[in-house]
């Protein structure tokens, strides 16, 4: 029991903001401390966002999205051991994109469509049932329309918004016309995903500016972030160009070999 209750009262004398991540999901493995898991969502929370984007336009609210992919964050940070070395956002990323489809699919519809269209493609496909046993072929558009007392173009809206029902599974297959092996749904849609490197990348930054001070932190964030020069930054200084310059060349060696170390793990 002493060693749940004591890292607690230890670290509280100290803010959970001040102390790094890696430390942050050792106390919570201990402790399951709702307040430390409430700082560790709100360092990572960005992955959520990233994330999110991804799905916008595809039928479901952005924010009802992000509410689900934060949910994965927080799985996430759950079952996070820290010990066994990785990356969290290696780790997270693909918990909350799995949570986001998952929810995708639970969704059952894929894109909101409007009642009066709803309705209309129930009439055109009990329509196109009967209309094909009274004229013994497949109904034309026209016919449907004719039958239903309503324009073509509205019959055409009605029959593409009925795809949305039934989604399909990425695992369906495809004949390629005549070749030996089938083509499944989910190579067809299926896309590298480039969210990776940018939660990487930025985790990667954040890491490497805690190790600089001040002065070296300015340097960087004005030369390539800000796109300034090194002659602006030198005057804003009080320093010589030169030895921005060498600084600047200091801090992307170290940067450099900090990257190296981290492609090796």
């Amino acid at each position: 029991m002493e060693s749940v209750v004591k890292p607690t009262m230890k670290h509280k004398v100290r803010s959970l903001k001040e102390i790094e991540s890696k430390e942050l999901f050792k106390m919570f493995k201990e402790t399951k401390d709702k307040a430390i898991r409430n700082e560790l969502v709100n360092r990572y929370l960005y992955i959520s966002e990233i994330l999110a984007k991804k799905y916008i336009n595809k039928g479901i609210d952005y924010e009802d999205i992000y509410q689900v992919a934060s949910l994965g964050l927080i799985y996430a940070i759950e079952r996070f051991d820290v010990d066994k070395g990785f990356e969290f956002s290696s780790f997270a990323t693909p918990t909350v994109i799995g949570e986001i489809k998952k929810y995708f699919r639970d969704k059952g519809w894929s894109v909101r469509v409007p009642r009066r269209i709803q309705e209309l493609s129930k009439k055109v496909n009990i329509a196109k049932g009967k209309l094909q046993q009274d004229l013994q072929r497949v109904p034309k558009i026209k016919d449907i329309a004719d039958y239903l007392h309503v324009t073509e173009e509205q019959v055409i809206e009605a029959m593409e918004a009925s795809h949305v029902y039934t989604p399909k599974s990425l695992d369906i297959t495809y004949d390629k016309n005549g070749d030996d092996k089938d083509v499944q749904l989910m190579d067809i849609v299926g896309e590298d995903d480039k969210y990776f490197d940018t939660i990487e990348n930025r985790d990667f930054i954040k890491k490497c500016l805690e190790n600089l001070n001040e002065v070296e932190i300015k340097i960087i964030k004005d030369r390539f972030f800000k796109n300034r020069t090194q002659v602006e930054v030198a005057s804003e200084l009080g320093v010589s160009q030169m030895t921005i310059s060498r600084m600047e060349k200091k801090i992307i060696k170290r940067l450099r070999k900090e990257y190296q170390k981290i492609r090796e793990l």
